[in-house]
């Protein structure tokens, strides 16, 4: 059974995020910036803990960091 993730690119503002725990990184990486693509938005992706919990953070990225 594959789980279907659903990436809020659309509902964030510039700046903003968001964390995808998540044990094959490189997987979720690759997935989460075909979504943002898709979405027509522009992001980037760090692979990192939090709350304990392996995982990607992604990030819409601004005017500034592009």
């Amino acid at each position: 059974m594959k789980k279907t993730i659903k990436y809020p690119w659309k509902q964030l503002k510039k700046g903003q995020g968001f964390f995808v725990p998540a044990l094959d990184t490189e997987k979720a990486k690759e997935e989460g910036l075909k979504a943002a693509l898709t979405a027509r938005v522009k992001g980037k992706a760090y692979v990192g803990i939090r709350d304990k919990k392996l995982g990607v953070t992604f990030v819409r990225l601004t005017d500034e960091t592009l």
